[in-house]
């Protein structure tokens, strides 16, 4: 099951009256200016989605230039008349650009920074149709964002063992949370049951403090340089104006302070501290692994607008194969990166307008709307999915499929 209310959009006329359509569960959200959403309305449409994303076709993120999927031509759309909206948006035609060794992609959900069950079990539920669609022929990993590195080992071991008791006590010690390990185990036995491989994506929880506290130079120097492995491009990321919108009008606003030192420059340099070491873990494992795939779960402040951990990836793969190609690596000598922006998708799970960074009851599919930053919009994420439909005060902008 993909989706509880997944069912196509009508209204019924009967002797009881009007009743209203049942909304979707899943939407695109176009990169038209403004960003406008596109209704997944059936389970078939939604399947079609997942399974391309099981194949690894990744996400286009340029505009779909369709003149009937446009809110600016509704007379287009009246004169040639409706189309099968998904048939034509998923589709992919075979790209040499997304095969072959120098591939991999990557799906990232993100949940609610207060979890629930039910957003885990949205995560189970979308896996298992990318899954299912993929096989098991070629290398898959769960990518899990609250676990700290150190934890890796007993990950390895439970995929072999399945021995949890040794597994949760490792994560405990780690300083993760009884309610976090026990949210999480769900999933993480279907990942084991479908011979996934695990990746602990977390930079360990003290290193994760002293950088909060005192920056990263406190960061011990042997984990910082794992952690960060293209430093130079670590660096030269904050100079880019894309870069510096997301960082005022998303990573920001998350901002608390922990204590009365605290301020936004302490809050920065631990978020991005963060996001690198998480998208150093997933492309380390695919760089290998021609046309991987990492199914990467983390809370939805880290991956909405496209600039955390999720933004990262192509950067961190490609310097990773560079690398490579200088130290003359005869297993990835010669490798060209094809790993762009496409090949990481952002799925957001139940994601709710205050998370969007929304003033409204509205969900935010933006930033950078001014003369001075329209050039650098940026759409809130590839996907929208929800449990069940979502308020009708909720979701906008919506062409008709």
């Amino acid at each position: 099951m993909v989706g509880v209310d997944s069912v196509s959009a009508k209204t019924v006329d009967d002797d009881l009256g009007y009743i209203p359509a049942i909304r979707p569960t899943a939407y695109r959200v176009d990169s038209t200016q403004p960003p406008t959403l596109i209704p997944l309305n059936s389970a078939r449409k939604e399947l079609k989605v997942l399974g391309d994303l099981g194949q690894g076709y990744g996400t286009d993120k340029e505009e779909i230039k369709q003149d009937t999927i446009n809110l600016n031509n509704s007379m287009n759309k009246l004169v040639f008349g409706s189309m099968n909206l998904v048939s034509e948006l998923i589709n992919p035609t075979v790209d040499e650009s997304k095969v072959g060794p120098g591939y991999a992609s990557f799906i990232c959900m993100g949940v609610p920074a207060t979890t629930t069950t039910k957003d885990i079990d949205l995560a189970s539920s979308l896996l298992t149709s990318i899954i299912d669609a993929r096989g098991n022929k070629k290398a898959t990993a769960l990518g899990l964002a609250f676990c700290p590195m150190s934890v890796q080992p007993a990950l390895d071991s439970y995929a072999k063992t399945g021995n949890e008791v040794e597994l949760q006590s490792t994560m405990k010690q780690s300083a993760v949370t009884d309610e976090t390990v026990e949210l999480y185990m769900p999933l993480i036995r279907y990942a084991k049951q479908k011979s996934l491989q695990f990746l602990a994506m977390s930079p360990e929880y003290e290193d994760i403090k002293a950088a909060r506290t005192n920056g990263l130079a406190s960061v011990d120097l042997q984990r910082r340089e794992s952690y960060i492995v293209d430093p130079q491009g670590f660096i030269s990321i904050t100079k880019d104006p894309r870069y510096k919108l997301y960082t005022d009008r998303s990573l920001l606003k998350d901002f608390s302070a922990i204590n009365a030192e605290d301020n936004y420059k302490n809050f920065f340099a631990e978020r991005i501290f963060v996001h690198e070491a998480g998208a150093t873990v997933v492309a380390k494992y695919s760089i290998g692994k021609p046309e991987s795939i990492v199914a990467i779960v983390a809370p939805t402040p880290d991956l909405r607008f496209l600039g955390g951990l999720n933004g990262r990836i192509p950067r961190v793969y490609s310097s990773l194969v560079t690398k490579s190609n200088e130290n003359n690596n005869n297993t990835l000598q010669n490798m060209v990166s094809k790993v762009t922006d496409n090949a990481v998708t952002t799925i957001l799970l139940n994601p709710t307008a205050a998370e969007t960074l929304s003033e409204s009851n509205y969900l935010r599919l933006e930033i950078g709307t001014g003369p001075d930053n329209l050039a650098y919009q940026t759409k809130v994420a590839d996907y929208l999915w929800f449990s069940s439909s979502p308020k009708v005060n909720m979701v906008h902008r919506m062409m008709n499929g």
